[in-house]
């Protein structure tokens, strides 16, 4: 009982101490500490990744582009984990233009020779799943995935990633996930689990 109470009376010294400064500091201040906050409360893990965050919005251009990329590619594999193809579609011509619009120039001539490749390649496949039927939609996803392991190599990557592992799907094929836990994006229901992480990326 007596640990509660010193608990909320250290929690309420904490807010009256945050309300003082925050009535103290400008509107820009304020809305800084609002998304800091968010930022907090949406990370429920230790706060490195809230860092990590932070970084990628300090960045600009060159990592912004390369974490919209990457973003839009973990939505097209959620849809295909969801055995959506409709949503795939539509993800793939949006991954399609965030691939477009990749900032290479602050990369060297040999990496941005390379990226030219590679997204000319990727832009290719996440065409393809936007006019494909699932099937084919996960035999470009495979290939695409290739293309988005070897775009993170060079551009790297302000989050943890995972790159995972599915033995079974033709001969044996790759992705990347934000999370550890595997969920398979080519067989989605029928084999959900089936897959194994190779390898953590940063």
């Amino acid at each position: 009982m007596k640990t509660v109470r010193t608990t909320t009376a250290i929690l309420a010294v904490v807010l009256i101490t945050f309300t003082a400064v925050s009535c103290k500091n400008n509107k820009k201040e304020q809305i800084k500490k609002e998304e800091n906050h968010s930022k907090m409360k949406h990370d429920n893990s230790d706060g490195h990744h809230d860092g990590e965050k932070k970084e990628m919005t300090m960045n600009g251009n060159e990592k912004g582009n390369s974490e919209a990329i990457l973003t839009a590619y973990f939505n097209l594999k959620d849809a295909l984990v969801s055995d959506d193809e409709a949503k795939a579609k539509e993800l793939g011509a949006s991954l399609e233009k965030k691939l477009e619009n990749l900032d290479i120039s602050k990369y060297t001539d040999a990496q941005k020779l390379e990226l030219k490749d590679i997204i000319k390649d990727a832009k290719e496949h996440a065409e393809h799943i936007s006019k494909s039927p699932i099937a084919h939609q996960r035999e470009h996803f495979k290939v695409l995935s290739k293309d988005m392991i070897d775009i993170v190599a060079i551009t790297g990557t302000s989050n943890k990633l995972y790159e995972q592992y599915c033995p079974m799907y033709d001969k044996g094929s790759a992705w990347l996930s934000m999370n550890e836990e595997v969920r398979n994006p080519y067989y989605g229901s029928k084999m959900l689990k089936c897959g194994k992480v190779q390898r953590e990326i940063n």
